[in-house]
């Protein structure tokens, strides 16, 4: 059963790795080099599902912490399906 319910606020976690590669001047090759794997390989890790240990390996090769990596969305009547991160916007039906 779906429910609908107005003026519904989802918090939304997400990885942005790029983001904080490019807020410390680097580029993925960059990181890459530092970790010793290739700029593929970093790819793949940033849009997969990293274990914990991979993102602290990314972030001790950019000099941040883990933490930065990390961003909370406010999502005003929409909901993100856990599995595959699509997002699907509630309406009310008439």
């Amino acid at each position: 059963m779906l429910i609908f319910a107005p003026n519904l606020i989802i918090k939304v976690m997400g990885l942005d790795i790029k983001r904080v590669i490019k807020q410390y001047g680097l580029e993925a090759k960059d990181v890459a080099s530092r970790m010793g794997i290739t700029p593929v390989g970093l790819s793949q890790h940033m849009n997969g599902n990293p274990s914990v240990a991979v993102l602290q390996r990314i972030a001790d090769a950019i000099g941040c912490d883990i933490g930065e990596f990390f961003v909370i969305e406010k999502e005003q009547n929409a909901i993100t399906c856990p599995k595959c991160g699509t997002k699907f916007k509630m309406e009310e039906n008439d």
